[in-house]
This record gives structure tokens, sequence and C-alpha cells, in this order.
């Protein structure tokens, strides 16, 4: 059609005109066309159709949103819009590598039941924005965890790195709780259990590393002002290590099925001592890692963060979610 109304415009505008303009106009006219015509034929599928199908798509041109072109073998070809073109089947795999597409398989009515083996309240914060709320149950681990600490840092490999020692807690806490579900499984023995879900022990633990120093909870105010006057002005490393154990009732068995830790670097702010004293003094520093709490009022001290927030608050969100989903595949 275009082309039709360009011919006609050009052939009423050139009638007063030489020969050889036309006869150039058309050549180039014609030259067009047949490069048009066989790059359709080049790059778009046709399809075979019938004479009435043909007729038919003949007579309602002014309608297609396409362009078509009929070639002599009864065969239509066409340019196909971008938004027109069928979206391809998702190249995924089947479930997800995230706890998010599991989430009904925890708690009740699923196959897994999952133990908090900690008291922190950020841990069960974290759990709960995780959308576990109500699909787990909070069993803080029997370990003296104390004793614990004093043993890996006077043990004989004094030199033991931060993040070890953190994941070694994690370890040691879900491990804990797991042998006094084996004991109390073992108790009860005489009831033969037919039961089809397993059960998962969460174990973490916090710890703050500044220049490869630990920084565990303070003992009194005078040392949470001593944390917090290191820090200030200065980068450090809180690490949380992560443990996952697998309690078997039915063949009272336990297995620790996956553990790690995750590290994150935090800048605290220049601080003057009555911003130290006067933190120390809402009581907030005295039962965290490092003297401080990222998600509370110690937000405040913190100038700059690198890594996972929900490290520093006490379970990295994002990692837990692939190990519990592998977990559970």
């Amino acid at each position: 059609y275009q082309l039709n109304k360009l011919c006609i415009m050009t052939r009423i505008s050139c009638q007063r005109s030489l020969l050889y303009p036309q006869l150039l106009f058309y050549c180039c006219m014609y030259s067009y066309f047949v490069f048009c015509f066989l790059s359709v034929e080049s790059f778009c599928p046709s399809y075979p159709l019938s004479s009435n199908t043909i007729n038919t798509i003949d007579n309602n041109n002014n309608n297609n949103k396409g362009r078509t072109l009929l070639s002599s073998s009864n065969r239509i070809s066409f340019i196909v819009p971008v938004s027109m073109k069928m979206s391809t089947t998702s190249s995924n795999p089947p479930g997800g590598n995230m706890l998010v597409s599991k989430m009904n398989q925890i708690g009740k009515g699923g196959k897994v039941d999952l133990i908090l083996a900690s008291q922190s309240p950020r841990r069960r914060e974290i759990l709960d924005m995780m959308g576990l709320k109500g699909r787990y149950t909070v069993m803080p681990s029997p370990l003296d965890e104390s004793a614990l600490q004093q043993e890996l840092l006077l043990s004989s490999s004094n030199d033991i790195h931060p993040t070890e020692y953190t994941r070694i807690l994690a370890e040691r806490k879900a491990q804990a709780l797991g042998d006094a579900l084996l004991r109390k499984n073992e108790d009860s023995s005489k009831t033969t259990s037919t039961s089809t879900t397993m059960t998962l022990i969460l174990g973490s633990d916090t710890i703050v590393d500044m220049d490869g120093k630990i920084l565990e909870k303070p003992a009194d105010e005078e040392s949470a002002i001593q944390m917090i006057q290191s820090l200030a002005g200065n980068w450090h490393q809180v690490h949380t290590g992560v443990a996952l154990y697998c309690f078997d009732g039915n063949n009272n068995k336990l297995e620790c099925i996956h553990s790690f830790t995750d590290t994150a670097r935090v800048k605290f702010a220049n601080l003057t001592q009555n911003d130290i004293e006067a933190y120390v003094q809402t009581g907030e520093p005295m039962d965290k890692a490092g003297a401080y709490g990222i998600q509370g009022i110690g937000g405040q001290l913190v100038e700059k963060l690198e890594g996972d927030f929900f490290t520093v608050m006490g379970l990295p969100m994002h990692k837990l979610s692939l190990a519990l989903a592998k977990a559970i595949n």
C-alpha cells in the first residue's frame, strides 16, 4: 500500500519531467521491493495455506497488523512483532532452593519439626521474619557455654580462628540438645514410634572479632564500656556460626548435616565518652556479644556495614534459608 501510494505521488510530480528520472525512480522502487521480499522470505517462517484461507486474508488485509506477502506456492510469510512472541517455558527446576518454597513442610502437617536450641529473642525474631512463626519450637541447649568457651580459649590449639570458634560453639549447642533428646527417646523406647517426620535442631552462636580478639558478652558495665571504646571509630568483624543437626527418633540417631560461619564487617562511628556511658546505662549491651545490638539502640553507633545485617543480629537469614531448604530436600 505504501509503495503504491509513493509511486502515484511520484508519477504525478514527474508528469512534466524527462523520461530518465522516471525510469531511474521505478528501477529503484523495483530493487527495493525485491530486497524486501527476499529479506522477509529469508528471516520469517512460512506456513502452508489453502486457497480459501489466502482469499480470506487478502479480503481482510486492511485489518491485519502485520505485513503479508503471497507467493505462488500458496504460502504466506509474515513478520511477528516482538510483543507478540510467545514466552518460553521457565528453565528453573521444580521446587526451589529457598525455604520460602518449602514453608508448608515445617511444623504441623509437615514432614519436618524445627527446634531452635537458643533462648535468644533476636534469633526468634529472625525466624519469625522468615515466615516460621508458630512453625518451630524453642528449647534452650543444656550446654554449659561458659565452660566450653574457656575450654576452647585455653586449649592447646591456642591459635583457633574466630570463625572456627563460633562454628564449634554452634555445633556443640545443637549437639548437646540432640544428646538430651536421644536420652529421652531411649527412656521412652518401650512404645514403638511410627513418626515419619524428622527433627532439625538449629544451633547458633555470634561473636565480635576485633583484630583477632574475640569479644563475647560483657561481664559488667565496666567491661561493656571498655569493649565499646575499643570498637569506636574502627572496623570489626561479626561472625555467626550456624549448625543443623538431624535427630531421627525412629532409629535413635543424631547427625550433623550442615554447619557454617558467616561474617560481616561493621564500622563504628567516633563516639564520645558520654555517648558510650549513656548507651551502657540503657542496659542493652549486657546480654550481647561485643556489648552492642545493631537491631536496637546500638544501631546508632554503626556507621557502615558490609555483609548480611542479620548475621550481625544473630542469624544469617539468606544462608540459613538455603541450608534449611537443602536439609528438607
